[in-house]
């Protein structure tokens, strides 16, 4: 299968919005290059062994999204066309520009691995790509990924406060329930903090991947990958159910959680945008949930939820 890559450049202060719109439209694979965020990484040490060159501050960003080259494609161009002349008209002071390239499957594949590192997370892990080497440091957690055409670096905001947050919570024996598992990091993350996981995902080609990468961390005894609606094809309930998605799309699974959400349990939503956290927010509420914990990174927003006290689940 062929890949249309579309990059569209955008006033940094855009990039946000930019990714929203292409994972709207359910791009499988995100990548942003912002050479303020490649500077930031470099001057903190987390990549100084890697050489970028001199890295230019242009105050611009690409985001660029991958398409596969089906039925759906001009539907979905159509839409990511409408969405980025309303961003133009809302912000008239950004720079947005947008083209589109065909790749080939193995060319999608390759084309985001230069700017996809070694990179530790939270108190203990280690996110290394499989075709890099990394020192490793006592009390490592190693989580080995190749992404391959799944969303899911661990680089991205809304992966790292999802990462942070599971290594605080997540306890040996405990089960979680990973909706819309990407690359299966958020899962594979999970199980080697000792718990029991179910990764769900719609698309064929993430759970292929999830399953790849659960292989690559030998934690398949502890990951079942599976591929259907996000919180229909679980039984039993989770003590941690995960949900880094869109706000579209986990405001959809709330409904579902009353059935898959242990009454002790803990939710994680992340994936959403800032502009869309307060509407989440009145929805986590309306189902029944009160937030623990609102956490931000980057304009992205993770909320940490339980079942409020006074409701009967």
């Amino acid at each position: 299968m062929n890949w249309r890559e579309v990059a569209v450049t955008v006033s940094s202060e855009g990039e946000e919005a930019v990714a929203d719109l292409f994972y709207q439209l359910g791009c499988p694979g995100v990548s942003v290059e912002d050479p303020e965020l490649l500077q930031k990484y470099v001057e903190s040490g987390a990549w100084d062994y890697h050489d970028f060159g001199e890295v230019e501050l242009t105050g611009i960003s690409v985001v660029k999204g991958y398409f596969p080259e089906h039925e759906e494609l001009a539907s979905k161009l159509e839409n990511l066309d409408l969405g980025i002349r309303e961003l133009v008209q809302r912000f008239p002071n950004w720079v947005v520009q947008a083209k589109g390239v065909s790749l080939k499957e193995e060319d999608w594949a390759t084309a985001w691995k230069a700017y996809f590192k070694p990179i530790r997370i939270g108190k203990n892990f280690l996110i290394k790509p499989t075709w890099e080497q990394a020192e490793l440091l006592p009390g490592d957690i190693v989580l080995e990924l190749d992404p391959g055409m799944a969303f899911g670096t661990g680089t991205h905001a809304t992966t790292t406060l999802c990462l942070e947050a599971l290594e605080d919570i997540v306890k040996p024996g405990q089960t979680v329930f990973d909706l819309g598992t990407g690359s299966g990091i958020l899962a594979i993350a999970a199980a080697k903090l000792g718990a029991k996981v179910a990764a769900v995902d719609l698309d064929a080609v993430a759970t292929r991947v999830a399953q790849e990468n659960v292989d690559l961390n030998q934690v398949n005894d502890r990951v079942e990958v599976l591929l259907g609606d996000l919180g229909t094809v679980l039984t039993g309930q989770a003590d941690v159910v995960i949900a880094n998605i869109i706000a579209d799309i986990i405001l959809i699974l709330l409904s579902d959680l009353k059935r898959i959400l242990r009454p002790d349990g803990e939710f994680l939503a992340s994936g959403i945008i800032e502009n869309r956290a307060d509407e989440v927010e009145l929805g986590l509420k309306e189902a029944g949930l009160e937030i623990i914990e609102r956490v931000e990174d980057s304009g992205w927003i993770l909320f940490r939820a339980r079942w409020a006290k006074h409701e009967s689940v």
